[in-house]
């Protein structure tokens, strides 16, 4: 490489219904490493960018949560076969995120792709574990089966803006719901480059929508917005939480509360149980 040959900067912009815009009102800030020393400029959203997400979730939703569990399964593998291929990558702007030496970044990155894995392993046996055959008293077949919310806002968690993302954005669509998710308010970088990811692996546009700036100015639009059917506050302090739950009541959100979590930890089923409701027909045995 030449000497005076200058370095391509990334230009890192938000992943709104399939398309990379910058913010609508033209702003960015600074994210630094653990150091303080200045990695990029991310977009900082404003409450337009975020009600555009979530008109993009919308109208992906459809498509979405009627396509068969197997082929939503089978897309989240793909993403999980892509991150593998940008695998150095990610480890790097995880490392520089988090202050992690490249053994430890390249760990969590590891336990994020096998993160994607195991949620697309669940996308066709969830059902298995939240319906049933229900027994009554008549000559009828009653049966309960798991549908997806709809639109659920994202809160990724703050001090684990990979590993924590993916453990919170899978679950959410892997049961059919589509996403907007904010991503770590200090470590943006890592999620905006998921968001290339989920571009190039078979996602259609709109299932995920990736947002990055101030959580306190992006998520109370989320919380109040009339068109979100959940919100998940992972990402939330104890103060923001209580004002966002209160936002939250106006239309019955679902809220999954935030709590101390151990990433790395066995996730077990409860993200992927949170955003489902229960459909229950009943039907005419026919004796």
């Amino acid at each position: 490489m030449s000497a005076d040959r200058l370095s391509v900067l990334k230009t890192y912009k938000l992943y709104v219904g399939g398309k990379f815009p910058r913010s609508e009102s033209g702003r960015v800030y600074e994210v630094t490493d653990s150091k303080g020393n200045w990695l990029a400029n991310a977009p900082l959203s404003s409450r337009k960018d975020a009600r555009d997400a979530v008109v993009a979730a919308r109208k992906a939703f459809g498509g979405w949560s009627g396509a068969t569990a197997y082929n939503r399964g089978q897309i989240l593998y793909r993403v999980a076969e892509m991150l593998e291929g940008r695998r150095d990558q990610f480890v790097a702007e995880v490392a520089e995120a988090e202050g992690l030496s490249k053994a430890k970044a390249a760990a969590q990155v590891d336990a994020a792709v096998d993160r994607w894995v195991w949620y697309a392993g669940w996308s066709d046996k969830v059902a298995q574990i939240a319906g049933s055959a229900n027994p009554v008293a008549g000559p009828f077949f009653n049966l309960s089966t798991p549908e997806p919310t709809g639109v659920v806002a994202v809160l990724a968690p703050q001090e684990s803006s990979f590993l924590g993302l993916a453990s919170v954005l899978a679950p959410a669509i892997v049961t059919g719901n589509t996403a907007v998710a904010v991503a770590s308010e200090k470590s943006p970088l890592p999620a905006l480059s998921l968001a290339e990811v989920l571009a190039t692996s078979d996602v259609p546009g709109g299932v995920v929508n990736v947002l990055s700036g101030r959580t306190s100015e992006i998520a109370p639009s989320l919380a109040a917005h009339q068109d979100v059917n959940a919100i998940d506050l992972a990402g939330a302090d104890s103060e923001l939480a209580r004002e966002l739950e209160v936002s939250a009541a106006d239309n019955l959100k679902r809220v999954l509360r935030p709590r101390p979590a151990d990433w790395s930890a066995d996730p077990g089923t409860e993200r992927l149980l949170a955003f489902l409701e229960t459909k229950t027909v009943w039907h005419p045995m026919g004796v």
